[in-house]
C-alpha cells in the first residue's frame, strides 16, 4: 500500500494550469524530493497534499485514505515550512507541545512526546530557551520537531533550510537524513530547488517543470542518466556540457563535431528499447559531466578524443579545479582536475570523454537521451 497516491491531480489559477493531470505513488517510509525551479509547481504539489489548496481534479490518498477534501488537520500529516513561524513568547517547550496540549492529549503523554523529539533532535538543552535565544538552525530543528511530536505517519518540507546559510544547510541536511533513517516507518516529502540537497537526502528524486515530473528516480539514475536534456541541464555543479554535432552513419556510433572530429561512440550505453543506429545522420548533443572529460594523458579502453583545444580559464575550488578548454570559436568544455592541477593557462591540450558515462540527446522537440 503506498503511503501517498496522487491520481490525475489538476490546479487551475484562473486560465492557468499549473498542474495538469499528475500521477505520483510515494511508498510508506520512502523520502521523495520535488526538486525543480520557482515556478514549476512543487511547492503547490505539496500544498495539494497538505490541503492547504484546493485542486480542479483528481485525488489524493494517504494511508489508502481519500483526504481529497479534508482539512489539513485530518490527513495525519506534519508539516515544516521554509519560514520557521515559532510562538516568540513561548519557549522551546511551549513551541513543540502547543499543537498536541490543544489536541486533548495528557499530559504524560505529551511530555513523553516533547522528550522523545527533543532528543532525536539534539535540542533538550534548549527546551526552556525562547526562539529569541536561539540560532537559526535551532529554530529550524525546533521547526522540524513541532511536526514530529504530532505523531503521523507523512511528514512534508516545504525548502526548510532556504533562510540558513551555507554552513547551517549542510550540517541540517545530515541530520534530516539521520532522522529519516531513524524514523524507518515514516514518509517524507520535500520541496527544494537545490540539487545537492535532493541528491544527497532523496530515496528518488521527482524533477518537475512546468506542472509535470520530468523524470522519478532515484539519484543515482537521475544524475548518470537523466532522461531528457531539461534534466541533465538541471542536475549537476558544475553543469553537464553539452556539444553540438551529428550522428555518424557508419557501422561503428560516432558523433561528428563540426570543426573539432569526429568522437568514437561504440562505449555509449543507450536507452533501453533504443539505440543510435536508428537515428544516424540527425543532429544532436553530446553530454559530458566535467568529471567525465580528460584532459591530456593516454588513450584508453572507454575513452574517445573530443578534439584537442587550448586551456582558457582556470577555476580553483579548492578540494578540485574546474578547467575551461576551447575546442574551437564556440565550442568550450569543462573538466574536473585535482586541486593542485599542473594545467596552465594556454596550454595545449588532447580532450577525451568517458563514453560510458556520456549522454547523447536528440534535437528534437522532446530533447530525449537517445
Amino acid at each position: 500500500m503506498a503511503s501517498i497516491s496522487i491520481r490525475k491531480l489538476g490546479v487551475n489559477y484562473g486560465p492557468v494550469k499549473v498542474l495538469e493531470d499528475l500521477d505520483l505513488e510515494v511508498e510508506t517510509g520512502e523520502f521523495i524530493v520535488l526538486l525543480g525551479p520557482s515556478g514549476c509547481g512543487k511547492s503547490t504539489l505539496l500544498n495539494c497534499i497538505a490541503g492547504l489548496l484546493d485542486i480542479n481534479a483528481g485525488q489524493i490518498l494517504i494511508k489508502d485514505r481519500n483526504v481529497t477534501w479534508l482539512e489539513p488537520k485530518d490527513r495525519g500529516i506534519g508539516m515544516v515550512f521554509q519560514s520557521y513561524a515559532l510562538y516568540p513568547q513561548m519557549t522551546v517547550r511551549g513551541n513543540l507541545s502547543f499543537g498536541i496540549r490543544n489536541a486533548g492529549l495528557p499530559k504524560e503523554e505529551v511530555d513523553r512526546r516533547v522528550a522523545r523529539t527533543a532528543k532525536l533532535l539534539h535540542i533538550e538543552e534548549l527546551l526552556e530557551r525562547k526562539p529569541a535565544a536561539l540560532s537559526g538552525g535551532q529554530r529550524q530543528r525546533v521547526a522540524i520537531g513541532r511536526a514530529l511530536v504530532r505523531d503521523v505517519d507523512v511528514f512534508l518540507f516545504d525548502e526548510p533550510l532556504s533562510n540558513l546559510d551555507a554552513k547551517l544547510r549542510a550540517e541540517l541536511r545530515v541530520e534530516i537524513k539521520r532522522l529519516h533513517d531513524k524514523l524507518e516507518s515514516n514518509t517524507m516529502v520535500y520541496v527544494t530547488h537545490d540539487q545537492i540537497e535532493a541528491l544527497t537526502l532523496a530515496d528518488r528524486i521527482a524533477v518537475m517543470r512546468s506542472g509535470l515530473i520530468q523524470q522519478l528516480a532515484d539519484p543515482h539514475t537521475i544524475y548518470h542518466r537523466p532522461k531528457n536534456l531539461y534534466v541533465a541541464s538541471f542536475i549537476g555543479s558544475p553543469g553537464m556540457n553539452f556539444i553540438k554535432g551529428r550522428l555518424g552513419d557508419g557501422a561503428v556510433p560516432s558523433f561528428m563535431i563540426a570543426g573539432a572530429g569526429t568522437v568514437d561512440l561504440k562505449a555509449y550505453s543507450a536507452e533501453e528499447g533504443g539505440g543510435l543506429a536508428s537515428h544516424a545522420g540527425e543532429e544532436a548533443l553530446l553530454g559530458l559531466r566535467p568529471e567525465h572529460v580528460i584532459l591530456g594523458g593516454e588513450p584508453a579502453d572507454g575513452l574517445a578524443e573530443v578534439g584537442k583545444g587550448v586551456i582558457d580559464i582556470i577555476e580553483p575550488m579548492g578540494s578540485d579545479s574546474l578547467v575551461w578548454v576551447n575546442l574551437g570559436d564556440e565550442i568550450s568544455v569543462s573538466s574536473r582536475q585535482e586541486g593542485d592541477t599542473s594545467l596552465r593557462k594556454g596550454q595545449e591540450v588532447t580532450v577525451r570523454g568517458n563514453i560510458a558515462n556520456a549522454s547523447v540527446f536528440g534535437d528534437d522537440e522532446s530533447q530525449r537521451r537517445l
